[in-house]
């Protein structure tokens, strides 16, 4: 039986149905908004894998080449591994619904996003976490309650929900919110450095749409959802929950109360673990897992405690300080721009370099191709964090952490017109102890200025975190990996002096309130100002040259009807070019002409070669023209490349010529003057710039009482 549920969000009706299509799944919902529709499925396993402690959960989103009438590029004309806009669509799926499923529940679950339809307007992406809910909400898996999902721009300030993709290019911020009936789950965004009530403005306004879409999902359940699977309430032996405490609550208090290296701290833990293990083994010798549990229970209990009724930190901070922050800049000498940022444990080197228009990124997807010009690239090397792992490509965390970094720098970034290098950043967490992300915005933007880049100012990043038990809470400034992992939310910020750039926000719980996103926002921007100023101490403005060793690189604007006369029959002549001067030659469409090269000078004579090659031939002008042929009445000139005319004998010199190779052969350098032109045909002169230095020579010589008499003269 189809069962469909609809409302009005934007101006456009969302619908989500359900019984048409995959029926065998736990859950499926088609969504549709505009003409745009996606599939999204979540099934889950009958019964949790034995031991396992934590909760198997992947969700997947796809783009079908099809939805948007495209036949997909590569030799196998089809859809292959996930793309980094698949993967960061993904991420916004998965962030929201993560925390909404039941305590204890283990069994491995998945959900599949497909996108089937796409009117080149409507993103999928947000239409497919609310399909993602519905498909969960219906289905017999212990999901805690639906959320909603929704894009928010602003156009001449007019909030605007679920913008088209042509309103986005106008939007002065671009945000998605995920978030219950009752409370915010998820914020992914960018902005042209908003302040924080404007953000707050458009959560609440993202809110009131997020219920409506909540709400229906509420009655496609009431019409066809399944019975909750039952969740196995985890027991623990109180006897070993108290004997264990008797051995390590007191240590544990001494190790919270004290300030440790990250590295110190995980000692320690292990080290009363095998106090702990070597006196229980015997008597619960299968009860290894268990006692890990219970002892990092412990320590999560003691450090949130501690944070609760005191206001101090594992590392000894208050709630609002920011780590010490270092700053080395020219680290790399053959990069482009370098910066080495660390604060505290956590360690970004990040590289610019500076490339050319052919190292512009395509970007081919279900939107018309684009190419980007600037691209940020994070990765997170095992040894960040003192481990032995894997190197195999890179994970959807570092896409994710590098995505939200490149958009924090971007609207920073100087236009083309002015600045028309690709420019890519690289960030390699060296160490990690919590915000490696925000680590890599400061980094960059260091970079960026130490490389000669016109950025307008710097930007910055900063972690906040949040301990909350009822309705006591304490929001933390810049977080460790520690409270990252037993806290309760995980709330990055980054912008300028003037406002936020880009943000992000996950959180543990079922959600928190607008007051301690208020705070939140607050201590965020405080800790801004606190990183910029320090920033801003090593360098406040960007170098005034690029690097020696970045490509040199001008542009020249030519007219679109010339562009063909640059190219050549079978591109022969820009080739040519290429291969004289030792140069790289990008043309726009609209007639602008890159050229690149590792030597200034090679594209400085291009960028006149092709100046002089698209320039029009004016009367008077002198040229510096080669001989390329002689004739037995004159000589042959190319005055500009590609145009030739005729100097006649009689206009070689100012005496009596008698014949051209006394003075000229072929491949001759001369200098002329353009006499006249008519049909296509140019007159040139030698003899008329002799002429003129004549004259020049003569008014020189001339004393100034002739010159006096001489004036009177032309006056009478």
């Amino acid at each position: 039986m189809i069962n469909k549920t609809e409302v009005e969000i934007g101006g456009k009706i969302l619908s989500l149905e359900t019984g048409r299509f995959a029926k065998q799944a736990d859950g499926a919902v088609m969504v549709r908004y505009g003409e745009t529709m996606v599939l999204v499925t979540a099934v889950a396993s009958d019964e949790a894998k034995e031991d396992q402690d934590f909760f198997p959960l992947s969700v997947e989103y796809r783009e079908k080449s099809s939805a948007a009438g495209k036949i997909p590029g590569g030799f196998f004309k089809r859809e292959g591994k996930p793309s980094e806009k698949e993967i960061l669509s993904a991420r916004l799926i998965d962030r929201p619904i993560r925390p909404l499923f039941a305590d204890n529940f283990k069994n491995e679950t998945q959900v599949v996003s497909f996108v089937y339809s796409f009117d080149g307007e409507n993103e999928p992406d947000v239409i497919g976490a609310c399909a993602a809910s519905a498909a969960l909400t219906i289905s017999r898996i212990p999901f805690l309650e639906p959320i909603g999902e929704v894009r928010v721009g602003r156009i001449d300030k007019q909030l605007i929900i679920n913008p088209t993709l042509s309103q986005v290019e106008y939007s002065d911020f671009e945000l998605v919110v995920a978030g219950t009936e009752t409370s915010i789950m998820m914020v992914e965004g960018e902005a042209n450095e908003i302040n924080e009530a404007e953000f707050l403005e458009a959560l609440q306004f993202a809110h009131d749409e997020i219920k409506k879409i909540v709400k229906i999902q509420h009655e496609l359940r009431a019409l066809c959802g399944k019975p909750k699977m039952e969740v196995a309430v985890k027991t623990i032996d109180q006897a070993l929950v108290e004997e264990i405490n008797a051995l390590a609550y007191e240590k544990y208090k001494v190790v919270v109360a004290t300030v440790l290296a990250k590295e110190e701290r995980s000692a320690k833990n292990k080290e009363i673990f095998t106090l702990v293990w070597d006196s229980l083994k015997e008597k619960y010798p299968e009860s290894e897992k268990v006692v890990k549990e219970i002892l990092h229970d412990i320590e999560k209990e003691l450090m949130r405690k501690r944070i609760l009724e005191e206001g101090i930190r594992l590392d000894g901070r208050n709630t609002t300080q920011v780590r010490p922050i270092t700053i080395e800049l020219e680290v790399l000498p053959r990069t482009h721009g370098s910066a080495l940022f660390t604060r505290g444990e956590t360690q970004s080197l990040t590289t610019l370099t500076l490339g050319t228009k052919d190292d512009e990124q395509i970007i081919d997807g279900l939107q018309e191709e684009y190419k980007k010009r600037f691209l940020l690239h994070y990765n997170f090397p095992p040894f960040s964090v003192g481990e032995v792992g894997k190197m195999t490509g890179v994970g959807r965390r570092e896409v994710g952490h590098g995505n939200l970094a490149e958009r924090a720098i971007k609207k920073l970034m100087p236009d083309e017109t002015k600045f028309p290098y690709v420019v890519r950043l690289n960030s390699d967490i060296l160490e990690s102890n919590g915000s490696s992300s925000m680590a890599t915005v400061c980094a960059g933007s260091l970079a960026c200025m130490d490389g000669g880049v016109p950025l307008t100012k710097q930007c910055a990043g900063i972690a906040m975190g949040l301990v909350k038990e009822g309705d006591q809470y304490k929001v933390l400034t810049d977080i460790l990996g520690n409270e990252d992992h037993l806290g309760d939310m995980d709330f990055k910020v980054a912008g300028t002096s003037d406002g936020i750039t880009a943000i992000q926000m996950d959180i543990k719980i079922q959600g928190i309130s607008f007051e301690i996103m208020e705070k939140a926002l607050e201590q965020a921007k405080q800790g801004r100002y606190h990183i910029l100023g320090i920033m801003n101490e090593a360098i406040s403005k960007p170098r005034e040259t690029v690097s020696k060793f970045a490509p040199s690189l001008l542009s020249i604007k030519i007219h679109t009807d010339q562009i063909g006369m640059l190219i050549g029959p079978g591109g022969k002549t820009v080739q040519g070019l290429q291969k004289t001067f030792g140069v790289d030659i990008n043309i726009e469409e609209d007639g602008t002409v890159h050229i690149a090269s590792a030597n200034s000078d090679n594209a400085k004579k291009c960028k006149e070669y092709i100046k002089l090659m698209t320039s029009a031939p004016e009367i008077g002008e002198v040229y510096e023209g080669k001989v390329t042929k002689i004739l037995d009445f004159g000589a042959v000139v190319e005055f500009l490349p590609n145009k030739e005319g005729l100097m006649h004998i009689s206009q070689i010199d100012l005496k009596k010529v008698e014949k051209v190779t006394d003075y000229f052969k072929e491949g001759d350098p001369v200098k002329v003057k353009l006499l006249k032109m008519e049909n296509g045909k140019y007159s040139l002169s030698r003899k008329a710039i002799l002429l003129d230095k004549e004259k020049a020579v003569k008014k020189e010589n001339v004393t100034p009482a002739e010159s006096v008499t001489e004036k009177e003269t032309e006056n009478n």
